[in-house]
């Protein structure tokens, strides 16, 4: 059976998230179900990661095992036209080995985070950006985030529902970026890590938001991460602003 790589874009408004569920529209599941049109039968397809409700994928990867030897190209245009009434997109669509795996052949996730600061309402962006009214000072936000860089325990950051079997990760990169807008600010926080907890990065950008308007101060940080405790951590952010925007592997199946 040829394995497939696939790198898949999409807006994660209106789904409860990469994960296939019975009742309600996944990303998963809407892919499956395009795949079942060109090959009758259940299939499964594995991720790089899942997101969840809401969040929004730029370069998820996946893969999944098919009957047929499809010419990639084809197969990428055969699930485009099944999924054109989603808001999905199979961006490219290779032949992999045997032995890749989505989710446990990657070495790094990355993830970027979006906030525009401006008084009035978004309007282009709404959906796709958290939106803030008050001003935020980039600088403060780089302190505290790097406050949270190497390996820690993230009992803090981490969801109570997380069902990782250790609280303790590496957190390679907490990068903000300020961009001037016409009529406001944009924040973007980049994010990369070799894997992640549920909700950490939503927690690390809801609690360098506090830093940002003075609410916390970098010293804030961390003592919060020192709390190993959840209630310790600042408002989680909400996932609209969150896009999982690559993963890194050893050779990069989709370069030839």
């Amino acid at each position: 059976m040829p394995r497939y790589a696939l790198k898949v874009e999409y807006h994660g408004a209106g789904f409860v998230g990469w994960q296939r569920q019975k009742e309600h529209p996944s990303i998963q599941g809407a892919i499956e179900a395009a795949l079942a049109k060109l090959e009758p039968a259940e299939h499964t397809i594995v991720a790089a990661g899942r997101t969840d409700a809401g969040v929004h994928g730029l370069a998820q990867v996946a893969h999944v095992d098919l009957t047929q030897d499809w010419q990639p190209f084809r197969l990428s245009e055969a699930l485009n036209y099944h999924l054109r009434n989603h808001r999905i997109a199979i961006n490219q669509c290779v032949v992999a080995g045997d032995d890749f795996h989505a989710r446990f052949s990657a070495r790094e996730r990355r993830y970027l985070f979006r906030l525009i600061s401006r008084r009035a309402p978004l309007t282009h962006e709404r959906g796709l950006a958290w939106h803030v009214k008050r001003k935020l000072d980039a600088g403060a936000m780089q302190a505290g985030a790097d406050r949270l860089l190497g390996r820690h325990d993230f009992t803090t950051f981490r969801s109570t529902i997380c069902q990782a079997e250790s609280p303790v990760k590496s957190l390679d990169e907490l990068r903000v970026e300020e961009i001037e807008l016409p009529n406001g600010t944009e924040f973007r926080f980049h994010v990369r890590a070799r894997s992640f907890l549920h909700n950490q990065v939503r927690s690390f950008i809801g609690t360098l938001e506090q830093v940002g308007a003075g609410s916390w101060s970098p010293d804030d940080v961390t003592k919060a991460l020192g709390a190993r405790d959840r209630s310790a951590c600042g408002p989680v952010s909400p996932p609209q602003g969150l896009y999982l925007a690559g993963v890194g592997y050893p050779t990069d199946p989709f370069k030839s």
